[in-house]
């Protein structure tokens, strides 16, 4: 995809966020937003431009880490019904519940009775969640097998992306069947009417990113907010003497370059 045409229709639909972003926060919504998929299938990527120019205070990223001992003895929803957005708030998951649907159970870190209580359970907890006036939308990113090696790949060579892959990784590629059927059964029982998986076709970044945008965008039906207009009052700096510069502790400057004349 073509370089301008992206970062121009990626700034287009920014914009339209940060409009969103106050309308949420002017009408009071709750707005729950869930990321999953393969590992590389580049949910970070749309997730960091969701967030890149939204008010942080209002719009929050959830990725959690591995349960601690006592998280373990907890009800399962536990830990992330603490991070759901009160009025005026949105909040991404970075992988949410449906760890126990995917990783967990695959990889037999849950018992088997524990993941069949979660099929049945996550349907109600989630209708629960939209009765209680959360606006919960969820996507999947598909990734196709080719893609998803070459971005492994890259992640063994290029030092800004290598902390990306995982013990866990490495794992998951012997188990591919496995991640695969696991999919299809969390599909089966949680593809509901009430809260829909929306799949996002993401061997081109780009375009995932551009179209996941533009679907969120699509699913709240938001409109312009109009700022109060304002005046800057004049700076009263009267009696105020500045201490002198060459006291203070300054950086070193490593770009000493001159200004273009």
């Amino acid at each position: 995809m073509d370089k301008k045409l992206y970062e121009s229709e990626l700034k287009k639909l920014q914009i339209e966020l940060v409009t969103m972003q106050q309308w949420i926060k002017e009408q009071g919504l709750k707005v729950v937003v869930l990321f999953e998929g393969r590992d590389a299938a580049g949910k970070g990527g749309v997730i960091k431009r969701i967030t890149e120019k939204l008010n942080p205070r209002l719009c929050r990223i959830a990725a959690l880490p591995a349960p601690s001992d006592r998280e373990k003895t907890q009800w399962y929803f536990q830990r992330y019904v603490a991070q759901l957005p009160a009025a005026g708030e949105m909040v991404l998951f970075d992988r949410s519940w449906y760890n126990r649907a995917g990783v967990e159970h695959v990889m037999e870190f849950c018992t088997q009775d524990e993941y069949e209580e979660f099929l049945r359970s996550c349907p109600e907890f989630e209708r629960m969640l939209i009765r209680s006036g959360i606006i919960l939308i969820k996507y999947w990113f598909s990734v196709s097998d080719d893609v998803q090696e070459k971005r492994f790949k890259e992640r063994l060579t290029d030092p800004l992306k290598r902390w990306k892959f995982s013990p866990m990784d490495l794992e998951s590629r012997s188990r591919w069947q496995l991640y695969s059927e696991a999919k299809d059964r969390m599909f089966s029982h949680t593809d509901t009417r009430q809260s829909p998986w929306f799949v996002v076709d993401a061997d081109n970044k780009k375009k995932a990113r551009l179209n996941c945008i533009h679907h969120l965008l699509k699913q709240i039906s938001y409109q312009e907010v109009e700022y109060p207009e304002i005046c800057l009052p004049e700076l009263d700096n009267r009696g105020y003497i500045r201490s002198p510069i060459d006291q203070q502790h300054w950086i070193e400057d490593h770009y000493p370059f001159e200004k273009a004349r």
